[in-house]
């Protein structure tokens, strides 16, 4: 097998397992782990990072695991530094690239963790796709891998990873260009204190819904009414949205002020959604469509975007906006608008991000749930005309989607 995949890993560690017995094994990992230097620069940070009680630090190689716990056993910090590595049909796995990215992704959205991850070969990019600060380690030219250029500057342009990089030594000469990848050095007292100190507490989501409210038992009456589908029940989505960008969206972002001519013929002031025309409406297909349109009434000088799927939101998108607000009609466990979140902020890290849906399931929002772990990370807003504790999930005659646009009898 070649490449990264599963049974090429599997096919090294049954060679592995030719090549060597146990104690043979053991005797190699011995031997070669009293001959591989660490970067001084790394050892003095997993010092400091001994000292503190809220960081974990974990090494995950797609190689031989248990070389890696000798190495830091001969540098005495095999107590504070864990070990995923396989290399043996004992250890009951083997690490790909994706297990890598896993193990990230797994700390930062099950745990809730803010995770920086340092890597220095193709096979890590995955990982540093995953990872809340992402690094890559540069070493000499003559020793470092030749193929890892050409997989960053991808990783980069089509995947939009943000990262940056550390010379080891500080002689080395950087990959790619600064703009691509700026260069940081472990002799930056603020980068090092940026990595060791901890995380500031993240603010209770923003929440605001009109479940209680008369104007949601008036709108939303028809959206839940058997009777009503296709136009009128679209017309109705519309009108949601209408009202919860005006009564919510305009209070969660904020106003600001312009000068317009008073119909009595003087110049007076307006108002309009704050840095209203660097805002995008993203409109999750198809049941989110209509009540984003209702909210693009509201603000006409937002971009309006379709999305069906997080890829479908595109740099040019979302590039230089200050605000984004993503539409769906109905939220359960919020999968589909955390992959959008995802997606948003990987490519413009700074926006602003507020969600409106018609219907918010209570769970969702609970604490610990994962939808409300992402928006609270990435400080978004959340915009409901009704929160509900009702599970029920459509299909087919109940669809949003189907009802919406009266495909009931295809589904």
């Amino acid at each position: 097998p070649d490449g990264n995949s599963d049974e090429a890993f599997h096919q090294a560690t049954f060679l592995l397992e030719e090549k060597c017995d146990d104690d043979m094994f053991e005797f190699r990992c011995d031997n070669a782990s009293a001959l591989v230097p660490l970067y001084p620069e790394f050892i003095s940070l997993l010092r400091r990072v001994e000292e503190q009680k809220h960081i974990g630090v974990v090494v995950v190689t797609c190689g031989v695991g248990r070389l890696w716990t000798k190495i830091l056993e001969h540098h005495g910090l095999s107590d504070s530094v864990k070990v995923i590595g396989g290399g043996r049909f004992s250890d009951g796995y083997f690490v790909t690239p994706g297990v890598k990215a896993a193990v990230v992704s797994h700390l930062r959205d099950v745990h809730d963790l803010n995770v920086w991850a340092f890597g220095d070969s193709p096979l890590d990019i995955p990982m540093l796709w995953e990872a809340d600060q992402a690094v890559v380690v540069v070493g000499d030219e003559k020793k470092r891998s030749t193929t890892m250029d050409a997989a960053l500057a991808t990783a980069i342009q089509d995947g939009h990873l943000r990262a940056r990089q550390v010379l080891l030594p500080s002689t080395s000469s950087p990959r790619l260009d600064n703009n691509s990848l700026p260069v940081v050095s472990f002799d930056d007292g603020d980068f090092v204190k940026s990595i060791v100190d901890p995380r500031p507490e993240l603010r209770p989501l923003k929440k605001y819904d009109a479940t209680n409210k008369a104007a949601s038992n008036i709108l939303m009456s028809p959206m839940r009414s058997a009777a009503v589908s296709g136009p009128m029940l679209r017309a109705a989505n519309a009108n949601v949205g209408r009202y919860l960008a005006t009564e919510y969206v305009s209070k969660l972002i904020g106003l600001e002020e312009f000068t317009i001519s008073h119909v009595q013929g003087h110049q007076t002031t307006g108002h309009r959604l704050r840095n209203e025309a660097k805002t995008s409406i993203i409109a999750f297909m198809r049941g989110g469509e209509p009540m984003a349109f209702g909210i693009s009434d509201v603000f006409p000088q937002a971009m309006f975007v379709h999305a069906s799927s997080a890829d479908d939101v595109k740099k040019h998108h979302v590039q230089g906006q200050l605000n984004v607000i993503l539409v769906d009609s109905v939220i359960k466990s919020g999968k589909s608008v955390i992959e959008l979140i995802k997606r948003v902020v990987r490519l413009e890290p700074n926006i602003s991000i507020t969600v409106v849906a018609g219907v918010v399931q209570t769970e969702a929002i609970a604490e610990g749930h994962l939808f409300a772990k992402v928006m609270r990370r990435h400080g978004a807003g959340l915009i409901a005309l009704r929160i509900s504790e009702n599970k029920f999930t459509g299909t087919k005659t109940t669809d949003t989607g189907n009802r919406l646009f009266n495909t009931t009898r295809l589904a």
